[in-house]
């Protein structure tokens, strides 16, 4: 699985970018997975829905049990 995610962050973050400094490629992969990856990127494991979605229909399905 790691190494599914590895191969994921180096092909739609970094491939082919080349950082000015180490600190650009740190923001870079910070912003793509607390913005882009964790909380947009659709992941097959949730049945194809965002991390944000899935929570969201979890909740909401919490609240119509309640």
């Amino acid at each position: 699985m790691i190494e599914s995610f590895w191969a994921t962050l180096k092909k739609e973050c970094a491939q082919g970018v080349i950082f000015p400094s180490r600190n650009e490629a740190k923001k870079a992969v910070f912003e793509y997975i607390e913005i882009y990856y964790n909380r947009k990127r659709r992941h097959s494991s949730l049945g194809y829905l965002s991390p944000a979605h899935y929570e969201k229909r979890i909740i909401e399905s919490d609240n119509d049990f309640s």
